[in-house]
Order: structure tokens, then C-alpha cells, then sequence
């Protein structure tokens, strides 16, 4: 049931887009990449693409990667999603993040309304849980950011929430505040004129949850997190799922917003099991067409490599790069224009004005002052 409300949106998302290069000239990547590993030709599709084997239910595998990527359903992207988060439980990983687009991308990362996000997030986290459940004995704990948004949820997916097994419900109001935030927290109660939960208690479990996991979060939940985790789970494992860490860490260190140490102690201890970022990149020529329009991701699938995915006009996504560690977001972007044959001499100055004088954010950057390297691994 939680997945019928999101059936075909992946399909939309990966609707192919017309792709000036592929209209004038075939992709032939550079002889090698810096950062790629492995790799074999590809000669039907006249590109370089990572090596894969065929059965991504084994984890030895799963180790190498994937050459296409295209699930025909969200189905097989929450079996993917839970696979991933299984063989990361295995290892002993208790720091843990999954993110992908949970909408089409025209109204994705709140560019739409945000109740169809979280609506979407609660829908896929059901199911991820499920699949998780059918591979090893999970109790899991869904967080939420506050009561009003776990009000909301109990009553909109009482069913769904109702058919997971050893399933419990909290929010990040359970952690012990001082005066103020418990004045604001009674305030925001109090406005929200609503003030008995039917569904309280109903979601309970008699042992520990084994699992915990936050979902619709905003920048400033971010510190009420680590303190939930500090208190309840400083050794259960804990699972970040679809937050768009890297569009939250942006502003961190703003006014009103957390620190940016918040990333170098907390968030860096977080280790990306199942990861797409899509986006979408023009690129001005001298010829016809004179605009070069392509697209691409960010992949990982643990415990596969970081990939560098470029789209193709069927939709898929095909690998021509990869590396152990994670691509920062230019160097993602480099490696898409490397293997179009789009990229400046290096060292130019055409090079330099396209690049700019910093490539990589600030987080991307900062290494000595990470407490974890988790989440680059």
C-alpha cells in the first residue's frame, strides 16, 4: 500500500530529455580518467562504462558497481535502497545515510509543496523498512521532526504504519530541552490548536528499536539530532534518509542556523549507503548548437564505489567514472565534460574562467577539521 501513492514517479524522473550531443556527434571519453578504477569498452554504446557483474543480490558483486543504472520502478529503487542499507549493517556500520529524489524532479527538494515531499518520504521509508525486514530482524523507529508532523502522519498512514512489524514512532520533542525550548515547544502545541493525538502510544514497542530513522528534517533539527542521538542511540545504528544533507549543509553557519562544526563532528560520521543526485548542466560552444545540454549523477550503492553517471536519451544512467572515495560536485561535473569531450585544456584560461577560483564547497574542502571521513568512504 505505501508504495502505490509513488507508482511510476521514478519513471517520470527518468523520462528521457532530448540531449544535443547525442543529436550531433557519439560520446567518446577521454583514453583514461584520473579517478576511474576499473573499466571496460563498451562498444555498442561507444563509451567507457564501470565494470559490473551481473547479480546484484550478491555483495561480493555489488562491490564492483553498476554499468547502467535504470530501475523500472520505485520498487526495485526501495529493494535497491534496502540492499544497500542490509550489506552496511552487515559490516558493523552504525552511521548511515540514504538519499534520493523521493519526486520528480520538477518538484523535488521543496521547489513544489513541501507535504508532498514529506508526504513521499514517509511512503518510501515504509517500504525501504519492509524490505529490510525480509532480509534480517529489523525494529525500527521512524523520527520525526516534531509532534504536529508525527500528528499528521499517524493519521494520513495509519494503515501503512500499522502493517510494518515492531515498528515505533518518535520525535525529535522527546529529547530533554532547557526552559526556552520548552516554551516554544508548548507555544507551537498550543497554535497548532489541536491538542490530543488519537493515535498516541499506539505505535510501541516492548524492546529497544534496533534501528533508528530520521526523515523530514530541517537545517535546524540538524543539532536536535545529534542530541536525540547522543541520548538514545550513541550505539544503535541510525539511518539519515532523504534529508539532502548537502543542500542542508549549505547553510550551516548562516545567522539563525547551526554551526558549520555541526558537519566536522556529527554529520561527517555518516556514511552514504544509498546515494543519487541527479543534476542537470549546459555548456556554451562555438558550433552548432552552440548550447550543449546534458545530465547526470552522483551514484553510490553500497558497497560499490562512488560513480559518476551520465544520461543517456533511454533514460538510463551509464557509468564513466569511479572511485572509492566520493567525487566532490566538480569534480562530478569535470568528469561528465571529460568523457563529451567538452572539457578546456587544463591548465587554460578558458579553463579557469569556466571553473572559477574554488571548485569544490566549503564542507568538500575542509579535511583536518573532520572528525570522521565516513562520509566520503
Amino acid at each position: 500500500m505505501a508504495m502505490q501513492a509513488a507508482a511510476g514517479v521514478w519513471h517520470t524522473l527518468f523520462t528521457p530529455r532530448a540531449l544535443n550531443y547525442s543529436q550531433t556527434t557519439p560520446i567518446c571519453p577521454a583514453p583514461t580518467t584520473r579517478r576511474r578504477e576499473t573499466k571496460q569498452h563498451c562498444f555498442s554504446c561507444s563509451f567507457y562504462v564501470c565494470a559490473s557483474a551481473p547479480n546484484s543480490d550478491s555483495s561480493l558483486n555489488s562491490k564492483l558497481g553498476v554499468a547502467v543504472y535504470k530501475p523500472k520502478s520505485y520498487q526495485v529503487l526501495v529493494s535497491d535502497a534496502a540492499s544497500s542499507l542490509f550489506y552496511a549493517l552487515q559490516d558493523g556500520k552504525t552511521r548511515l545515510e540514504i538519499e534520493f529524489p523521493a519526486l520528480p524532479s520538477n518538484v523535488s527538494s521543496y521547489k513544489g509543496s513541501s507535504d508532498e515531499f514529506s508526504d513521499a518520504n514517509i511512503q518510501l521509508v515504509l517500504a525501504v523498512v519492509k524490505e529490510l525486514q525480509a532480509k534480517q530482524a529489523t525494529r525500527a523507529c521512524i523520527v520525526f521532526p516534531d509532534k504536529p508532523e508525527k500528528r499528521r502522519a499517524s493519521e494520513l498512514f495509519k494503515a501503512a504504519l500499522d502493517s510494518v512489524d515492531g515498528l515505533s514512532v518518535g520525535t525529535l520533542d522527546d529529547v530533554p530541552g532547557g526552559p526556552i525550548n520548552s516554551f516554544f515547544s508548548s507555544l507551537r502545541d498550543t497554535l497548532d490548536f489541536d491538542f490530543v493525538d488519537q493515535n498516541e502510544g499506539r505505535w510501541q514497542s516492548d524492546e529497544p528499536p534496533s534501528l533508528y530513522i530520521f526523515i523530514n528534517c530541517s537545517t535546524r533539527d540538524l543539532s536536535t539530532i545529534e542530541k536525540y542521538v547522543e541520548k538514545f542511540a550513541p550505539s544503535t545504528p541510525t539511518l539519515l534518509f532523504n534529508l539532502e544533507l548537502d543542500t542542508l549543509r549549505a547553510d550551516l553557519g548562516l545567522f539563525g542556523f547551526p554551526g558549520r562544526d555541526l558537519h566536522y563532528r556529527f554529520l561527517s560520521q555518516f556514511t552514504p549507503v544509498f546515494y543519487i543526485r541527479t543534476r542537470e548542466y549546459s555548456k556554451t560552444v562555438a558550433v552548432a548548437p552552440y548550447i550543449v545540454n546534458y545530465s547526470g549523477a552522483l551514484f553510490r550503492q553500497y558497497p560499490g564505489p562512488w560513480q559518476v553517471m551520465l544520461k543517456q536519451n533511454d533514460g538510463s544512467f551509464a557509468c564513466v567514472a569511479e572511485s572509492a572515495t566520493r567525487f566532490t560536485l566538480g569534480e562530478t561535473k569535470e568528469e561528465l565534460l571529460r568523457v563529451l569531450g567538452l572539457d578546456e585544456e587544463q591548465g587554460s584560461s578558458l579553463e579557469f574562467l569556466r571553473r572559477g577560483y574554488k571548485s569544490a564547497t566549503w564542507w568538500e574542502q575542509e579535511l583536518d577539521a573532520e572528525f570522521s571521513s565516513a562520509w566520503r568512504a
